[in-house]
């Protein structure tokens, strides 16, 4: 890396700025349109990508608070009856704070880009990078552990008494007894009929399937825009955000 810095340095005249002596330094007159232009996109990617990941983050925090409360109802999460994959909430450490760390330095960063000429240190770069892989870590957890409650199902009281069990809160598709795996999960994720087994609460498939399912597709999205902002991280820290204005 450094010899090809070094080889740019290089192929670009230096001059002296008017007025100013040897011990004052010397200027690079890079062409017109490179350096600029790199640094500006940089700063306008940290912007968009900063703030969509303000959005996303924010989301995320709010879908995995609404699997605490299926149907709205508080009595279920102070019983105790809720999945567990909804209380580990991966939703809120993962594809929540996480990525909204990063995304309050970056779009800090982004946008304080607009309007001066040395905010955008290497440093910036490198610490809006690292943050970057950190919020990659957290929404790839959040897909993760979605996907799994997704599979798995709800929480739910049901009537289990054709294994001589009466009623009671458990995983009704996660009884695979006669049943192959593959079938269980087409039968619950395709077969809307097989919802109606969950007495209580009220709806909580479809509460669970659509909450669930909104936290992979906010995850996966964090995912894509974090490896973004890790490249373009990179790049910010050769090229800088702001310089050559």
């Amino acid at each position: 890396m450094w010899s090809t810095c070094w080889a740019v340095i290089n192929s670009h005249p230096w001059v002296m700025p008017p007025g100013q002596g040897l011990s004052e330094g010397w200027t690079l007159l890079a062409p017109r349109g490179t350096a600029p232009r790199v640094a500006m996109c940089v700063g306008k990617c940290s912007r968009i990508v900063g703030l969509c990941l303000l959005v996303l983050g924010t989301l995320s925090v709010a879908a995995n608070i609404l699997l605490l409360f299926p149907g709205g109802a508080l009595k279920y999460l102070v019983e105790g009856h809720i999945s567990k994959l909804a209380k580990v909430m991966p939703g809120v450490w993962g594809g929540g704070i996480a990525v909204l760390l990063a995304a309050t330095h970056i779009t800090a960063v982004g946008w304080r880009c607009a309007g001066c000429s040395d905010c955008g240190t290497r440093r910036n770069a490198f610490i809006s990078a690292v943050l970057s892989k950190l919020a990659l870590l957290g929404a790839a957890a959040c897909f993760v552990l979605s996907g799994v409650g997704l599979t798995n199902g709800p929480l739910c009281l049901y009537n289990a008494s054709e294994h001589g069990r009466g009623t009671l809160w458990d995983y009704p598709f996660l009884d695979a007894s006669g049943q192959e795996p593959g079938t269980r999960v087409e039968n619950y994720l395709y077969d809307h009929r097989t919802w109606s087994v969950c007495l209580e609460p009220e709806g909580v498939v479809a509460w669970n399937v659509v909450l669930f399912s909104l936290l992979l597709l906010i995850s996966a999205a964090e995912m894509v825009l974090a490896s973004l902002q890790i490249l373009n991280g990179c790049l910010g820290c050769l090229c800088g955000f702001c310089e050559g204005k």
